[in-house]
């Protein structure tokens, strides 16, 4: 079973593209999905513990948790250090899943798949990329999205160029969606096609 690390900066349009390897058949566990998850249920109480207050009727305010950990680097170790093994073991128990039912190729769609060093647990990499000026537009039209805080994601991740630098697969979502999928085909076909194994099998 190949395992494709699928990720890419702000407003790429990875979770677009993402929906379009499942349109394919082939499964894909969304961190972020999790993450979301997450904070209405098993992480709620450890991130109320470290972040009082965070917590509106049992769940956790988003929005609030990033006020607070958005400008402290300190505060997000914290937050990655409660949330990323409760994502991973999620990972775990999505990938056994997938190779019972006989899956050929998985997605695991990562935002910060490079910058936290999880390509290493990858067969293959895969970049959603866009013109820099096309992924200002979309992420500057999103609500509430301002200058200020655009910049400070971008300060989290890493440069766009040195992502492509260390992909495998490049999916250019600037030229239309329609593109973008026929990159995804070609991907799909790439990995999943007959004779073709991980070297993790």
């Amino acid at each position: 079973m190949w395992i494709l690390g699928l990720t890419g900066s702000i407003g790429m349009g990875k979770s677009a593209t993402a929906a379009m390897f499942g349109a394919e058949g082939v499964p894909v566990h969304d961190a972020d999905a999790s993450v979301h998850d997450l904070y209405t249920k098993e992480a709620v109480a450890p991130v109320e513990a470290a972040f009082p207050g965070v917590t509106r009727d049992g769940i956790i305010d988003r929005g609030e948790l990033s006020q607070r950990v958005l400008r402290d680097a300190e505060a997000m170790k914290r937050l990655e250090a409660i949330v990323h093994p409760l994502v991973r073991a999620r990972e775990t128990a999505f990938l056994l899943r997938a190779r019972a039912a006989g899956a050929r190729l998985v997605v695991l769609d990562i935002p910060l798949l490079l910058e936290t060093g999880s390509a290493r647990r990858m067969d293959a990499v895969a970049v959603v990329s866009a013109a820099p000026d096309v992924q200002r537009e979309r992420v500057l039209a999103r609500p509430g999205m301002t200058e200020e805080r655009f910049a400070l994601i971008l300060r989290k991740q890493m440069p766009d160029a040195e992502k492509r630098r260390r992909a495998h697969f490049i999916i250019d979502t600037g030229r239309g969606f329609d593109a973008a999928r026929h990159q995804v085909r070609g991907i799909v076909r790439a990995l999943s096609g007959p004779g073709r194994r991980s070297r993790r099998t």
